[in-house]
Order: structure tokens, then sequence, then C-alpha cells
């Protein structure tokens, strides 16, 4: 049995209105670690307010651990975990207390699931006595999840759970995602990070309420279309115009320091190398690369 099944969904916001999510399909295994992966506002909070039974849809169906969002939402509100984007456990609490209060919200004790939060708690067990709201942002995110994890739910859905985090609170908290995985928890994650689409079992690609494509992240890449170049050593606005205006270009878009750029045919590295050098950009360098999460979204977007 699938652990998430997600069927045909949307849901606007008013009459007139694009629709948040529109037609969303997918289903999630027991145990699997799955990845929504989209920029802001592409629908990824709206479809999790619906499956932990905040908000109704306006059509389609969806099921966590076989109850139906509408018709079971008792159910599944008390076996399921939450953390949502922006921190909302009681700042005026101590750690301590909201550890407290919301293991009694869901009539169990902090000490009846103590092992599964231990690794967690223990790195902010020394500020137990501090207000949640003096919290650092990644000694927040550890607190929420303690307090998402406290009842030991069978699906846990964070909502944009690393955004304003730093590199090694984000690894620390992915390293924990995969410890929790390993013992039986389903988990969705929704992150605006194509680096962070890779420590996933399989992920769904969502734009505009809509799915681009469901796959595992090795897979996605694989099937990656394109010849595709990283190029640099040259002013940036002056390469990507260039690069456009290559009569096989397909797209090309800045990566950092490098411009990638992906061609209908491969061109091959000496003669693109040839093609900026006779417009000027002797001094760019060019090689070919291996497909992103965040190339294959660029493409997705721009076939769709």
């Amino acid at each position: 049995m699938d652990a998430i099944r997600v069927e045909n969904i949307t849901r606007a916001f008013g009459k007139g209105q694009a629709p948040a999510v529109d037609g969303v399909s997918f289903t999630v295994g027991e145990g699997e670690l799955f990845g929504l992966i989209g920029p802001d506002g592409a629908g990824k909070t709206t479809l999790f307010r619906i499956l932990i039974t905040l908000l109704l849809p306006d059509a389609g169906h969806a099921s966590v651990g076989g109850h139906d969002v509408v018709r079971d939402y008792q159910k599944i509100r008390s076996t399921v975990g939450y953390m949502p984007g922006k921190f909302s456990l009681y700042t005026d609490l101590t750690v301590e207390e909201n550890l407290h209060f919301f293991a009694s919200v869901f009539n169990t004790k902090v000490s009846d699931h103590y092992a599964l939060i231990r690794d967690l708690y223990e790195q902010i067990k020394p500020f137990k006595d501090r207000r949640a709201g003096k919290l650092s942002g990644g000694m927040k995110q550890k607190l929420a999840l303690c307090c998402a994890l406290i009842h030991r739910p069978t699906a846990l859905f964070l909502d944009e759970p690393t955004t304003g985090v730093d590199p090694v609170s984000r690894k620390e908290f992915w390293d924990m995602l995969g410890r929790l995985r390993a013992e039986g928890i389903t988990i969705l994650v929704s992150t605006p990070y194509m680096d962070e689409a890779a420590r996933c079992d399989r992920i769904a690609l969502i734009q505009q309420g809509r799915i681009l494509s469901v796959d595992t992240p090795a897979g996605l890449r694989a099937g990656y279309p394109h010849p595709l170049y990283a190029v640099g050593g040259a002013p940036m606005p002056a390469l990507l115009q260039q690069l456009a205006h290559h009569p096989q270009a397909v797209s090309s878009y800045a990566f950092g320091e490098w411009a990638h750029a992906a061609f209908t045919a491969d061109p091959g590295a000496a003669a693109l190398q040839g093609y900026l050098r006779d417009a000027g950009l002797a001094a760019a360098s060019v090689q070919p690369t291996d497909a992103t999460i965040e190339d294959c979204f660029m493409d997705l977007m721009k076939r769709n």
C-alpha cells in the first residue's frame, strides 16, 4: 500500500484565479524519502496543507496511510507529523516546555519515544531552559523537528525545512532525515534547493501548480536530452548573449560562475570555443558537463 497517494488534486483561491495546485498526481511508498522540488509559489505549501487536512481540495482525491484526507481527517491528524516552513512553535515557552506541550497534544510523553529524537535533542539539550524565540535558526529547526516527531508519526511532512538555515545545519538536518527513513518513517519534504533533491529516493518537480516529472534523481539526470556544456572565463552577460545566438542553441543560463548551455546537437568543445573566440570572447573556457537537477528542471519548464 502507498503511504501517500495523490490523484488529480486541484485547489484554487478565489474565482478567476489560476489554481495553486492543478491536477497533481503522485504516490509515495512506505518508508520512502520523497522530495517535492520547486521554487516559491509552485504550490508546494498548498499541497502539504491539503495532505495534512488543513485545506480541502476543490477536486481530486488524496490519502495518507490509506485514510482519505477529507473523510478521515481525524485519523490522519493523529498519525502524521508536520513541520511548516515558518517557525510556528510557542516562542514564549522554553525548549522543554514546547516538547512536553506537543507530547500532551498527542496524549503521549516525551519519554515514550525519546529514542527517536535522542540524536536531535542532545544537540539542543544545553538550551532546554531557553525560550524557543531566543534560539538560533538551526536550533529552532531541530526543536521543531523534535516536536513533529514526539508521537512517532507514520508519515512526516516537512515544508521547506532548511530555508534560511546555514549550510552546516542543512547537512545535519538531511543526515537526520536519512536516519528517520531507516526507522521506517515515510517522509515527504519540499524544498526550493535543487542540490537537496539528490538526497531523496524520488522527487517530483513542480512549477505553477503542475508536476513536471516524477523520477529518481539519477533517472532524471540520465534522461536529460541535450548535449550540455559549462562555459566560463568571460563576462556572464556577454557569454549568455552569444550562447543564445548559437545556431544549435536550446538554452543558456548562469550557473554560479559558469554558464550552462544546451544544444540540439553536440557542437564539439573545439568548435564552440572557436565560435566564442570569433565573437570576441577569446578568454572563454568550454567543457562538457553532466546535467544537474537544476538543468533538468530548467529544461522541463521550457518544454512545458
